[in-house]
């Protein structure tokens, strides 16, 4: 196997493993708490990363890079975090990583009206058809439905609105940061950021102590270990990697986060859910290649 398939095949991996977040994420924190059980995941997650990519020095980085890029980041993470958490139910916390697979659409919506430069018009079509796909999904099984989606988000509005400003934050972070990185990567001081955070948060709840199981331990491991190790290969993918190949697969995430949140929480999915997911990934796709330089 020659470099560029070995570095080709980490970056699949880490959209593997990145598809597995909505079912850890959920597992960890039904046993844990909301609050408590992600602050464990990120700081599980965030010393894997510190013994395996190291703790860069921070001179390194520009300080809008790591205020703006930072908050963001520890923002996102715990926006999606607490969506899944919260949730009702384990379907419900499935439709908060649904919502969350709208950032792609909004990363090139964003590029698109910061550039100022004249685009495809399809692309617009495209977008509606992303947040179609999500309310098809929020809807329930009989299809788009304005009273059931309504219904539906006022169960829990807390959760949906975490989820939907979240992907705004990663479109966002996604958009500043390539300019503002300069090619640096402080990922690992921003997972340690958001586990302080989470911490913080949870010192000021109404959560009750943690309480570890033998199931609930391996369930941390696994999903800080998948988070983790999800971008640790790709700060390795991206080196010589086919990026053309991996950015066309990471527009698939959302079916397989939904195959493997179904497989791992023991869903049954109706139809109609995955109609809107296959909308949103068709959604995402089409933005992608109507704006991709060739």
């Amino acid at each position: 196997m020659n470099t560029t398939h070995k570095y080709t095949l980490a970056g699949c991996m880490a959209i593997l493993l990145w598809s597995t977040n909505v079912a850890f994420i959920r597992n960890v924190t039904e046993q844990l708490g909301p609050i408590g059980g992600a602050a464990m995941i990120y700081t599980v997650s965030a010393t894997l990363l510190a013994i395996f990519i190291g703790l860069p020095n921070l001179k390194r980085f520009s300080i809008k890079y790591l205020i703006l890029g930072g908050a963001l980041f520890v923002s996102y993470e715990m926006c999606l975090a607490l969506a899944l958490g919260m949730a009702n139910d384990r379907h419900q916390a499935v439709e908060m990583g649904v919502i969350n697979y709208l950032w792609p659409s909004l990363t090139v919506l964003l590029a698109v009206l910061a550039s100022k430069k004249s685009v495809n018009p399809a692309l617009y079509p495209a977008m509606a058809l992303s947040f179609f796909g999500v309310a098809w999904t929020v809807s329930g099984e009989d299809g788009l439905s304005i009273t059931q989606l309504t219904t539906n988000i006022a169960s829990n509005p807390i959760s949906y609105c975490l989820a939907f400003v979240g992907a705004f934050l990663w479109a966002t972070y996604c958009n500043l940061t390539k300019r503002l990185a300069k090619g640096e990567n402080a990922i690992t001081w921003f997972f340690i950021g958001t586990a302080i955070a989470l911490w913080i948060k949870y010192a000021f709840s109404n959560e009750p102590a943690l309480t570890f199981s033998i199931d609930a331990s391996i369930d941390l491991v696994l999903a800080a270990t998948a988070m983790g190790a999800g971008y640790a290969l790709w700060n390795i993918a991206i080196i010589n990697g086919n990026m053309v190949m991996l950015a066309t697969m990471s527009y698939f995430t959302p079916i397989f986060s939904t195959f493997f949140s179904a497989m791992l929480l023991d869903l049954e999915l109706t139809a109609t859910f995955w109609q809107g997911v296959v909308m949103v990934t068709i959604a995402s796709l089409t933005c992608w290649a109507l704006t991709r330089k060739r």
